[in-house]
């Protein structure tokens, strides 16, 4: 499975909670059952089916952790609110956070290049530059994040 492919149901699933109120893991199987209805042959790689693993513990990570997140975040929201973005950027920004302080496996410059290609992808015009800049600064002091576990 590719990470990618991985962060954009990910996304997809956040993104369903926030607008439905359902759990994580009916969010996810819903995410990855639409996509195979689909026939989307990303959800392939090597033979093998997408495994939803991965994709639940980004997406029951970031639940889990949302109101310590939204908190990091406001810091660096400069002249934001967290309820005044739009809900892709916001869980774009979620996700990111959830990966780079929460989790070890992924370099956080690669965290920021997928969450810019992630708002670009699902968000409007400005999505890609604001969370650019709103991550760009958060990554400056991750070292100080990681002990905010």
């Amino acid at each position: 499975m590719k990470r990618r492919v991985a962060r954009e149901i990910a996304l997809q699933s956040l993104y369903q909670i926030e607008m439905n109120h359902v759990s994580p893991m009916d969010a996810v199987t819903s995410v990855i059952e639409e996509a195979e209805n689909d026939n989307e042959s990303e959800l392939e790689v090597a033979d093998e089916k997408l495994s939803p693993d991965y994709i639940v513990e980004l997406v029951e990570g970031t639940f889990t952790h949302k109101k310590e997140i939204d908190i990091l975040l406001e810091e660096y929201l400069k002249g934001w609110q967290m309820d005044r973005l739009s809900r892709i950027d916001r869980e774009v920004l979620r996700l990111a956070v959830y990966e780079m302080v929460y989790r070890d496996d992924v370099p956080p410059k690669v965290v920021v290049n997928e969450a810019i290609e992630l708002s670009k992808h699902f968000g409007t015009e400005e999505s890609g530059k604001f969370v650019n800049g709103v991550l760009g600064k958060m990554i400056k002091e991750l070292d100080g994040l990681k002990g905010k576990k």
